[in-house]
């Protein structure tokens, strides 16, 4: 299939809107010890929780907000591995497994604006572009399509080169592209990590894409 694309505007951001709804930040301000949270006022909820995190030591708190997150998902003696490791590494861009890094970004940027900047600051990209045709337009299609305009030294384009030829299946992709919306009749928003597409790597602002699929090999 070939696409024709034009990026719109290549954002990089420090934090995602609507990563913590209200809910949640009830829910974390009830682990964190903080008293009548549900009774609070929705539009000082986000003060509130700053403050309540920093009141306990940086890895502590990490373990509380990784357990909220992914208790289901994660040993407490990898949530407690995590926490300290999140004090010295970008956790959210080296984590083996890359499907836990969308909610390691948010996990990691609410820690790193409670304590002014102890946890590295991690960063997202948000990319608006409109692609046409408009048909089967999902995420691996569109980091394909992407990818044509990325510099040679970029990440996607270094670790899967057969992906992105057709030649493998792109699972990864599901996971690169934290999420795609709809905005337009041809347009689209892709929220990534920076380490995997920063705003300085693309090269050109419209361009085609030819995108082959991977077709598995048929068992005799």
């Amino acid at each position: 299939m070939k696409y024709h694309i034009v990026i719109n505007s290549v954002k990089t951001v420090d934090e995602l809107k609507d990563a913590w709804s209200n809910h949640d930040i009830i829910q974390l301000l009830n682990r964190l010890d903080f008293p009548d949270a549900a009774n609070s006022k929705p539009e000082e909820l986000n003060d509130l929780l700053a403050m309540a995190i920093s009141d306990f030591e940086p890895n502590k708190a990490a373990a509380i907000l990784l357990n909220y997150k992914f208790h289901e998902r994660l040993s407490d003696n990898q949530i407690e591995q995590i926490s300290h490791e999140m004090l010295l590494d970008k956790i959210s861009e080296e984590y083996a497994d890359i499907s836990f890094h969308h909610e390691l970004f948010n996990v990691n940027q609410l820690l790193h604006k409670a304590y002014n900047g102890t946890f590295p600051n991690a960063k997202a990209t948000i990319i608006e572009f409109e692609i046409t045709p408009n048909k089967e337009v999902s995420k691996e299609v569109a980091l394909k399509a992407l990818s044509v305009s990325l510099a040679k030294s970029n990440v996607i384009k270094r670790l899967f080169e057969d992906q992105l030829a057709g030649k493998e299946a792109f699972d990864e992709a599901e996971h690169i592209a934290w999420d795609l919306k709809p905005t337009t009749e041809n347009g689209y928003i892709l929220i990534t990590s920076e380490y995997w597409i920063s705003r300085d790597e693309f090269i050109e602002a419209e361009f085609d894409a030819k995108i082959i699929d991977f077709e598995p090999e048929e068992d005799e």
